[in-house]
């Protein structure tokens, strides 16, 4: 009989250990997830740049923030992401979707100034595309966002997550130039800033833009189409946001 109740009283004890155990691994998760808003750049009715090859920026911005977000929820973050369905036409409107929020990430696709650009036909169409010169990654922060530290600590992380999966920033935002001219903030990572961005000026929250490459550049166009490439980008966003927040 006393035997009997030491062993029940084993077994209520390993219970509860066990149960304590994973209360204190979800409470430790908890605490180590963060909530990130993903943006869809642009819109329908105005989609952004035109590819090499003829794809509204828009298109590119969707399937890439699609898959930042996925990543980042199977990470174990909570996340939101604004501009899905490409109705958003006030850009204004979109940061303070993501209120109280710890970080908001606008995904862009890059061009290049109209003079750069020269003609060729693809499938039967004239269209534009730039030189090889113009390529790589590019990240945005706004001196007119109320976290500015915050929001630069996140984009540098996202900048040395890229170089670390072979990525290279662009340069040529901060070519003193009409049009560009962005002084670098954190050059050895590619961010800069630009302070008049709507969706990260209006943020209350930290907040960056990320230009995932430069798609008039017909070679990168062709890199950004490749599923591999677009895993290597939101691993690395994962990564840095495991590392900035």
């Amino acid at each position: 009989m006393l035997l009997s109740s030491v062993v029940s009283a084993s077994q209520r004890l390993v219970q509860i250990c066990c149960f304590l155990a994973v209360l204190a691994s979800w409470r430790f998760d908890s605490v180590l997830a963060a909530s990130i808003a993903i943006d869809v750049g642009h819109y329908l009715a105005k989609p952004g740049a035109t590819s090499a090859r003829g794809v509204p920026e828009f298109e590119y911005n969707l399937q890439l923030a699609r898959e930042i977000e996925s990543a980042l929820r199977q990470a174990g973050h909570r996340t939101l992401l604004i501009g899905e369905d490409g109705s958003a036409a006030s850009l204004g409107r979109r940061a303070p979707l993501a209120k109280g929020m710890d970080l908001f990430i606008s995904v862009h696709h890059d061009s290049v100034q109209p003079r750069f650009l020269a003609e060729w036909t693809y499938e039967g169409a004239t269209l534009f595309y730039a030189p090889e010169t113009f390529a790589g990654y590019s990240l945005f922060v706004s001196r007119r966002n109320p976290h500015l530290k915050a929001s630069l600590k996140c984009a540098s992380a996202i900048g040395a997550a890229l170089r670390r999966s072979g990525f290279v920033p662009s340069r040529y935002h901060a070519d003193p130039v009409i049009g560009e001219n962005r002084p670098f903030a954190d050059e050895p990572n590619g961010v800069h800033y630009y302070d008049n961005l709507a969706v990260l000026k209006t943020a209350s929250i930290p907040a960056l833009l990320f230009e995932a490459g430069v798609i008039v550049n017909r070679d990168e166009e062709m890199r950004l189409r490749d599923p591999a490439a677009r895993k290597r980008i939101s691993d690395s966003v994962v990564s840095a946001v495991n590392d900035c927040l």
